[in-house]
């Protein structure tokens, strides 16, 4: 059925004959699991931890409980032990202290706008998809929420103080009782550690932190400012690949650690 001026009704409406829709439908499927499992990870508040390996999701380790399986020792929590003021119908996980920040900052990123807006919303989608009841509708999406959105910029100075502590835990994952050496999980964390790397670097925000207050650097081009835009100008290209990989990863990374710190799997490394 067509409308005036001659554009198609109807859900899922278009001219387009192809399968345009399993991307769509992928992406609200993968960022559904996503946020199911975070959360639910978030809330287990155990088996984050398997020598020398942390789990992202509970980078940096603020507090740990010791009487927890698979907790972080002493050593590893910035301000000790568990703290007594906690209230005790809130789970003692040590990631309600860190994920909202991540979070924040994949929320606000402005190709996961785009992706979940198509996926969950339908608004906006593709130019030759629009229904037209869904064109006419008022997209309020950059607008309603513009001031949230704002705090992408912001979100992205927390991401880039994540990027060092994660790094240090993918190097500390290459020694056990101060002994060198390497095992899977050492090789999961250094992955996930460059995925995010690439992720939060190639952000549009850091690239306009870098250079996108300069009319012109052409004059500098051997400058490290001019080196490090060039950079980002490379990860940025890359950005949705880096984007869905950092999230799968970060995942995976929990998971593994989850599994060898409850014993499910076994982790194959040169300590024995």
């Amino acid at each position: 059925m067509l409308s005036i001026g001659g554009h198609p009704e109807g859900i899922a409406a278009g001219r387009r004959d192809d399968r345009w829709w399993p991307e769509v439908v992928a992406t609200a499927v993968v960022l559904t699991l996503f946020v199911i499992y975070s959360t639910w990870a978030a809330l287990q508040g155990n088996h984050y931890y398997a020598a020398p390996y942390l789990s992202p999701f509970y980078s940096p380790v603020l507090f740990t409980d010791l009487s927890v399986l698979g907790a972080a020792p002493l050593s590893h929590s910035v301000f000790g032990a568990w703290p007594r003021w906690w209230p005790e119908f809130v789970p003692a996980s040590p990631a309600f202290f860190i994920l909202a920040f991540p979070g924040l900052f994949r929320f606000t990123c402005y190709y996961y706008r785009k992706a979940y807006y198509r996926s969950f919303t339908g608004s906006p989608p593709g130019c030759s998809l629009v229904p037209v009841a869904k064109r006419l509708r008022k997209y309020r999406g950059e607008t309603g929420v513009l001031l949230f959105y704002n705090l992408h910029r912001y979100a992205l100075y927390g991401a880039l103080l994540f990027l060092p502590i994660l790094w240090a835990d993918a190097i500390a994952a290459f020694f056990r009782n101060d002994q060198i050496g390497v095992g899977v999980g050492s090789l999961v964390l250094v992955i996930n550690a460059t995925l995010l790397s690439g992720y939060t670097l190639g952000c549009h925000s850091f690239r306009h932190l870098i250079g996108g207050n300069r009319d012109s650097m052409s004059c500098g081009k051997q400058t490290p400012r001019f080196r490090m835009w060039k950079g980002s100008t490379w990860l940025n290209v890359f950005h949705a690949r880096f984007a869905w990989f950092s999230l799968f990863w970060v995942a995976f990374s929990d998971i593994y650690v989850r599994l060898v710190s409850m014993g499910i799997i076994r982790d194959f490394n040169t300590w024995g």
